[in-house]
C-alpha cells in the first residue's frame, strides 16, 4: 500500500493544531445581536438609524427620502419577524415589575417537595452535551441539589462560542436558547431525554444524585399538565404556552435572581475556573489569561480568569443555598494550555467516587446491542474502525493529516494481516463526495481493504430508533414521585415520535468493539468518546 499511495502522500506535511472540541465554534454575532434585542430587556433597543448631522435647510426631497426608508425599514422588520421561529420566546414581551408565580411557595414547598435543582443549558453536539451532563452530576453531587435532566439538542442548535477567543453567549442567553429549543423538540414530537440514550440506572441506584427529567419538572414548576406539554398541540396565547413563556422567562435569568426561587449563575469560562476543596486559594488567578494579542484586538476586553471552589461560592451558607433552582449557563470544559476552560474538580479526592461513577456512562442496552449485532452479523472479522471528522469548524482545514493518520495505520495492518484488511469508517463526509479522496481510493482498493458503514435507512438505525422510543428509559427515573395519572400521560404523550442521532450511536458502539485497533480525529470529543468506550471495556461488558 505505501508504494499505490505514494503519489498521494507527496507533499504532505502535518500541521500543528491547538485543542478545540466539537462544540466550541465560531459565535454567529448575528445571533448573539438577535438574542440581546429579544431576551435582554434591561438594554435599550439599537437605534434603527445613525444620528443625522443638524440641516438648517431641510427640502421637501429629503423628508421623502426619509419617508420612503422608514417604510423600507417596517417593510424588512415585519418579513424579519413572521420568519422567527414560532417557539421562540420574546423576552422582551415582559416589562416592568413581573411576579413569578411559580415561585409561591405552595409550589416550592408542597409540589416540589422543598426540594432544592440544579439546572443548567447544555450545547452543540452530544458529545459535548454528554460531557457536560457528566459535569452537571459532579455539581449536582457536591451541592447537594436534584439535577434536572435535559433532552439530547439538535446537533448544534445551541453554540456556545469560543472561550479560548473569549468569545461565548452569557449564561442567561444561553439558558433562553436551549429552553426555547427545549420546548421546540417537544412541541415536534423529537424530545429525547439524555437519560434515554446514555445508562444513568447506576447513579440513580447508588444514590449517587437524585434526578428530574425536565419534562415532569416543568409540568410541575409552570402548572402545565403532560398531556399538554408533550402533546405537540401547545396554541399560542393559550394559557399553557403563556405559563411556558414565563417559566422560560424565570429560568433564563434574564432579570437576575428572584428570591428563595432562582439563583442564576452569571460567571462562566471568561471569567471564572470552578474547583472543589483542591487546595487552591479561593479566588486566586488562573493560569491561563487573555493574551497581550488578544487584548489588543478586543480593545474593551477586561476579563480575569480567577479559580473559584463551587462549594464556598454556592455551597453550605452562600446566598444560593436556600434558593429553590439553582441555573448554571454551559458547564463545558476542556484543558486548554495548563488550565481546564471552566471545570477544574476532576481530580478531587473527595469527589473520587462519584468521579469514577461519572468517568463512564454507556450508551442503553437497545444501543450496544445493536452495534454488537452489526459487528456480528455485518462485518463478521476482526476489524479496524477509522473515526473521520473532516467537514465541520477546523477539521475541514485538517483534511489531509487526519487521512495521514489512517493510512499509516492501515500500512502497518497490512503488512500483519494477510487479505483484506476490514475498516468499519464514521465519518460526516457523505458517501457521494469520496471521490478524488483518500477514501474514495480505499473503496476502490477491494483487494486490499474492505470498508463497511452505516447509513441511516438501515434496518439496524431504524429498529433502534423504535426500541428506543418505545423504551422510554428517561421516563424511569425520578426523585419527585409521579402519580399514576402522570405515569400514563408519560407513558402516552411524552413518547418521541422520533429519535435522532441514532447512527451515530450505533457507530460509537460498533467501534467499542472494533479488535484491529482505534484511529480517531484528534481534538474530536466523539473519539475522545469511543476512546473511552474501549478503555472500559464497553463491547464486552454490555449485556
Amino acid at each position: 500500500p505505501k508504494a499505490q499511495y505514494a503519489s498521494y502522500w507527496h507533499g504532505l506535511r502535518t500541521s500543528k493544531t491547538t485543542i478545540h472540541n466539537d462544540g466550541v465554534s465560531a459565535l454567529n454575532d448575528d445571533l448573539k445581536q438577535n438574542m440581546n434585542s429579544f431576551f435582554n430587556p434591561s438594554r435599550p433597543s439599537p437605534r434603527p438609524w445613525p444620528n443625522r448631522k443638524k440641516q438648517t435647510n431641510k427640502s421637501a426631497i429629503c423628508i421623502c427620502s426619509v419617508s420612503l426608508l422608514a417604510v423600507l425599514f417596517v417593510f424588512v422588520f415585519f418579513i424579519t419577524y413572521s420568519e422567527i421561529p414560532k417557539s421562540l420566546f420574546s423576552i422582551s414581551a415582559f416589562s416592568g415589575s413581573v411576579q413569578f408565580p411559580q415561585c409561591r411557595s405552595e409550589i416550592l414547598s408542597r409540589t416540589l417537595l422543598g426540594q432544592r435543582f440544579l439546572w443548567y443549558a447544555p450545547h452543540s453536539g452530544f458529545s459535548n452535551q454528554l460531557s457536560e451532563f457528566k459535569n452537571a452530576v459532579l455539581m449536582a453531587g457536591i451541592l447537594n441539589r436534584t439535577l434536572i435532566v435535559p433532552p439530547v439538542l439538535d446537533h448544534h442548535a445551541v453554540a456556545l462560542g469560543s472561550c479560548p477567543k473569549f468569545r461565548v453567549l452569557s449564561p442567561s442567553e444561553i439558558r433562553v436558547s436551549v429552553w426555547n429549543h427545549s420546548i421546540e423538540l417537544l412541541r415536534s414530537g423529537r424530545y429525547v431525554s439524555i437519560a434515554d440514550i446514555v445508562d444513568i440506572s447506576s447513579l440513580v441506584s447508588s444514590s449517587a444524585v437524585r434526578v428530574i427529567d425536565l419534562r415532569f419538572f416543568a409540568s410541575l414548576l409552570c402548572g402545565v399538565d403532560l398531556e399538554t406539554l408533550c402533546s405537540g398541540e401547545l396554541a399560542e396565547q393559550s394559557q399553557a404556552y403563556e405559563s411556558l413563556k414565563q417559566c422560560g422567562y424565570l429560568l433564563s435569568g434574564v432579570r437576575g435572581n428572584v428570591d428563595k426561587c432562582l439563583y442564576a449563575v452569571e460567571e462562566d469560562c471568561r471569567t471564572t475556573v470552578w474547583t472543589y476543596r483542591n487546595g487552591d486559594s479561593d479566588g486566586r488567578l488562573d493560569f491561563f489569561q487573555p493574551d497581550e494579542k488578544l487584548k489588543k484586538k478586543k480593545k474593551k476586553m477586561s476579563y480575569v480568569r480567577r479559580r473559584r471552589d463551587v462549594f464556598k461560592t454556592l455551597g453550605h451558607g452562600t446566598e444560593a443555598e436556600s434558593v429553590a433552582i439553582l441555573a448554571f449557563g454551559s458547564l463545558f470544559t476542556a484543558p486548554y494550555k495548563g488550565s481546564e476552560l471552566y471545570i477544574d474538580i476532576h481530580k478531587s479526592s473527595e469527589m473520587k467516587s462519584l468521579i469514577e461513577k461519572v468517568d463512564f456512562l454507556p450508551f442503553v442496552r437497545e444501543i450496544m446491542s445493536a452495534g454488537k449485532k452489526y459487528v456480528s452479523e455485518t462485518i463478521k472479522a476482526p476489524f479496524l474502525c477509522a473515526q473521520l471528522r473532516l467537514l465541520d469548524g477546523q477539521f475541514k482545514n485538517h483534511r489531509e493529516s487526519t487521512f495521514m493518520g489512517l493510512n499509516q495505520k492501515l500500512e502497518s495492518l497490512s503488512v500483519k494481516n494477510p487479505g483484506p484488511v476490514h475498516v468499519f469508517v464514521m465519518t460526516d463526509l457523505p458517501e457521494s463526495n469520496w471521490t478524488g479522496t483518500y477514501l474514495g481510493d480505499l473503496s476502490k482498493n477491494s483487494t486490499n481493504f474492505k470498508l463497511h458503514f452505516l447509513r441511516e435507512q438501515d434496518e439496524v438505525v431504524v429498529r433502534t430508533q423504535q426500541g428506543l422510543a418505545s423504551a422510554s428509559h428517561g421516563q424511569k427515573f425520578g426523585s419527585i414521585p409521579m402519580s399514576m395519572d402522570n405515569i400514563k400521560k408519560m407513558q402516552k404523550h411524552c413518547s418521541p415520535r422520533k429519535v435522532s442521532n441514532v447512527q451515530l450511536y450505533i457507530e460509537e458502539a460498533v467501534c467499542s468493539c472494533a479488535s484491529l485497533g482505534f484511529v480517531g480525529t484528534a481534538g474530536s470529543t466523539i473519539a475522545d468518546s469511543v476512546e473511552m468506550m474501549r478503555k472500559s471495556n464497553a463491547c464486552s461488558s454490555s449485556s
